[in-house]
């Protein structure tokens, strides 16, 4: 049994567990008592080359606060956005040419930014930016 394992076990402390398991990354934040909230991130269409070439991501975040997708994408660029910012963001925002879907449907329906994260959401990210 690792140390890790030990403190989790424990609560003790807070831990961040990253493991790949094929083309799934599991990106688990782990505190006491915590509640998580979990969401499935997506990315396709080369969007996946900003985010270590990894398409679909299973996130537990902090389920004691408000998720919104303003705060999912600060979130993403402090933990996860591997390559190139300005290809993805702009602003606070996502650069024009990605399109985002929430459970299917357009975040332009939903609210954009100030959308509320739900338990098992899917948030996909499609690039229509490309070389030619």
């Amino acid at each position: 049994m690792n140390l890790g394992f030990f403190l989790v076990l424990f609560g003790l402390v807070e831990l961040i567990i990253n493991f790949q398991r094929g083309h799934t990354f599991i990106y688990i934040e782990h505190m006491m008592g915590t509640p998580e909230l979990k969401i499935i991130l997506e990315f396709s269409a080369g969007a996946e080359l900003l985010f270590g070439n990894i398409k679909r991501r299973e996130l537990a975040l902090d389920g004691n606060q408000k998720w919104t997708i303003a705060n999912l994408l600060k979130w993403m660029h402090a933990n996860i956005l591997t390559e190139r910012p300005e290809l993805f963001l702009q602003g606070d925002t996502v650069r024009p040419g990605i399109l985002v879907l929430i459970n299917d449907t357009d975040w332009e329906l939903l609210g954009e930014l100030d959308y509320e994260l739900q338990p098992n959401d899917n948030v996909l990210f499609i690039s229509t930016l490309h070389g030619g």
